[in-house]
């Protein structure tokens, strides 16, 4: 092996180490930027190969900084707590906000069920007396387990869909009953998880009129702008972006640290030092074979890689591994967009959730997390490679 590929795969080796294992008061993305910074200075991977890493991440992590924000003001406005006060909730509740979150990943997207409906479901769980880290971890989960059965669901399909010309049809035939199954599995562990948390101390915020009328106008052009505006090539980030410069002429407030540059940067560096690396990690070899046995193992990988150097750059690095072999295209992407249910950074959902949580105060580790991924998540995504699988056979 050359002196080149030890010092790449050492860098991300120790990338990926410090994601997990560091100080305490070191923050998750010093390892990575500190590795991605030492390639390039080292000559182990030059400036224009890194800028062409970075490219592909460039609209969602900008999206990423804008939509935090945007979840914020809109909060600070007063509206969430104003439509929080509005829900009625009943024996069935948690399920209907289950359903919801569901419906709003697989029919809008991740994203816009991770920004709109964390903070309402936080105010919700402080209204009713629910637990808000639990209510608040639904549309986390259902951003893994609900955002692969159409294109529309998720950058990752977006990708794979212009990458091999594929439609609806295609996403709802072959990741669609993995989707639903691992949505009702999931619901039926959360469910337990659930009913061991105490009771907890409602709030009877009052509906505020202004934060309705103000606020209202500006979640439809949201929800718009994130679905209708792909179909006109308009990105979610300068959906968001304009959403922003809205809601400061409202708040008349612009913080900074509202904005989520350290999980940016985590994103982006694991995504350069993956590149660098990906030529010595043997992935061609992980791709070979047919049959059951071949598609779970690239499954395997691509959860693997999605928990390490986060789903992007894992579908990136792994997508000329499948080549014309669109069969072992369905696991692949079943793995980097159900994996990341077990590790907060595996997505860059999952760190916008964490980014937005976090502003409206619930606090949620990592291994807090992973805790609830494990418990729900686990199941669902067990029993859904298991449908991918037996969708695979039954159609190749």
């Amino acid at each position: 092996m050359s002196t080149v590929a030890v010092v790449r795969l050492s860098l991300l080796t120790a990338a990926v180490v410090g994601v997990f294992i560091r100080p305490v008061r070191v923050p998750k993305w010093a390892a990575p930027v500190t590795a991605a910074v030492l390639l390039l200075l080292v000559g182990a991977m030059s400036t224009d190969a890194a800028l062409e890493a970075i490219r592909p991440p460039v609209a969602p992590l900008a999206f990423l900084l804008l939509a935090v924000p945007l979840a914020v003001m809109l909060d600070r406005l007063g509206f969430f707590a104003s439509v929080a006060a509005l829900v009625e909730t009943g024996p069935n509740a948690r399920l209907g906000l289950w359903a919801l979150a569901a419906a709003v990943t697989t029919f809008l997207n991740l994203d816009a069920s991770v920004v709109l409906l964390t903070p309402l479901y936080i105010h919700t769980a402080r209204r009713h007396g629910f637990d808000p880290t639990m209510l608040a971890a639904q549309p986390a989960l259902l951003a893994c387990l609900a955002s692969s059965a159409l294109p529309i669901s998720n950058l990752t399909n977006l990708i794979a869909a212009d990458a091999y010309g594929l439609g609806v049809a295609d996403f709802a035939l072959r990741l669609g009953p993995a989707s639903l199954v691992a949505v009702v599995v999931g619901w039926l562990f959360y469910r337990r998880a659930g009913t061991a948390a105490a009771p907890h101390s409602t709030i009877t915020d009052p509906v505020d009129g202004r934060a309705l009328r103000l606020g209202a106008p500006i979640v439809i052009f949201v929800v718009l702008g994130f679905t209708v505006g792909d179909l006109v090539h308009i990105p979610a980030w300068a959906v968001a972006g304009a959403a922003d410069i809205a809601l400061v002429a409202l708040t008349r407030t612009v913080r900074v640290r509202d904005v989520p540059f350290g999980a940016a940067a985590l994103a982006l560096s694991l995504g350069i030092v993956a590149t660098a690396a990906s030529p010595h990690l043997g992935l061609g070899s992980l791709f070979r074979g047919s049959g059951a046995l071949a598609q779970v193992q690239v499954a395997a990988v691509a959860i693997l890689g999605a928990n390490t150097i986060n789903n992007l750059p894992a579908l990136l690095i792994s997508l000329p591994e499948v080549g014309g072999h669109t069969e072992k295209l369905w696991p692949l992407l079943f793995g980097v967009n159900f994996g990341p249910v077990l590790v907060l950074h595996g997505s860059l959902a999952g760190l916008l959730w964490r980014d937005t949580a976090a502003r409206l105060g619930v606090e949620v580790s990592a291994w807090q997390y992973s805790k609830l991924g494990l418990r729900i998540g686990l199941p669902a995504l067990l029993t859904g490679l298991a449908v991918v699988v037996g969708t695979g056979i039954f159609l190749d």
